[in-house]
């Protein structure tokens, strides 16, 4: 995997809209913490854009984002928030620029998207807060993300979960967004996960359609071969009113119990309090033990 520079200090950060819209307004906090870190923010074309619940038209935000995967003195792109509109401009997105000069795009949930689509290009990217997360992201998250874009070494040390299925694995880490994961297949932009550590988290989802999203990843095979597997957080899980009769941990484990990979349950990254970051991409070694879990990446 192409690993992109990290950053040093005076390098260039640009926030754009990928999807959902964003205020200059909003991202006054996001770019004071850029400017501490001793960088320097760059406001794209899309922030402040409003279009319905878009930054912007398809046509703005795929045209802001190729500015800045052709503006070499652009080290990273921080996506603004989440939402959906990610999957309508990847296909305008002109990723030649970012083979041509490889930088970080960072960002969760509906960036996903790009995560997946950028791993198939051999591109290494950053799941972790977006601009739009700063407000209430715990130092922790922040810290994190900032070790990441450095090129500090990162070892998460977290609490052992009862459904943990414990073992050791070594290998790239993949994926991101359970929904997002889902609606990929079929597609170009879809993963390959033999072999790999796959992570994954969701928000606002009712249990049956976890359900019928981890039942078609693995009849697509993404869960047959893989290395080991990190659930982050499956936050604010909804139920219908006869009971589907499984939380979402179970129905992930009932899955995953025909294979014989170690997995870590409620890993702090996702849509919950915490979000650590993860570099996608990197090869990582997890080791889930009684006493807890350590990943290093």
């Amino acid at each position: 995997m192409i690993k992109p520079a990290y950053l040093k200090e005076g390098d260039k950060v640009a926030i754009v809209c990928t999807a959902r819209k964003f205020s200059r307004e909003e991202a006054q906090p996001a770019i004071e913490l850029l400017q501490s870190w001793g960088l320097v923010p760059v406001l794209g074309d899309t922030i402040g854009l409003d279009n319905f619940q878009l930054g912007g038209s398809d046509k703005e935000r795929a045209a802001d984002f190729n500015k800045q995967l052709a503006d070499e003195s652009v080290k990273a792109i921080w996506c603004a928030r989440g939402g959906y509109g990610t999957v309508r401009i990847v296909d305008a997105i002109d990723f030649d620029l970012l083979m041509a000069n490889p930088k970080w795009i960072i960002g969760f949930s509906d960036v996903t998207v790009l995560h997946c689509h950028v791993h198939n290009l051999g591109v290494q990217t950053l799941h972790g807060i977006m601009a739009f997360s700063v407000p209430k992201a715990t130092q922790e998250s922040k810290d994190s993300l900032y070790a990441s874009l450095f090129g500090k070494p990162i070892r998460y040390v977290v609490g052992h979960h009862s459904a943990n299925i414990l073992g050791e694995a070594k290998g790239e880490l993949v994926g991101g967004n359970l929904s997002i994961i889902y609606s990929l297949l079929g597609s170009r932009s879809s993963i390959e996960t033999k072999d790999k550590i796959l992570f994954i988290e969701d928000l606002d989802e009712y249990l049956y359609h976890v359900d019928r999203m981890m039942h078609n990843l693995d009849r697509n095979g993404l869960l047959k071969g893989l290395k080991g597997m990190i659930v982050g957080g499956m936050t604010d899980m909804h139920d219908n009113a006869i009971p589907f009769g499984y939380d979402a941990i179970q129905i992930i484990k009932s899955l995953v119990a025909q294979y014989d990979f170690p997995v870590v349950f409620d890993f702090p990254s996702g849509h919950g309090v915490e979000n650590r970051a993860l570099r996608m991409g990197a090869v990582v070694s997890l080791n889930i033990k009684a006493s807890g879990v350590e990943l290093n990446i």
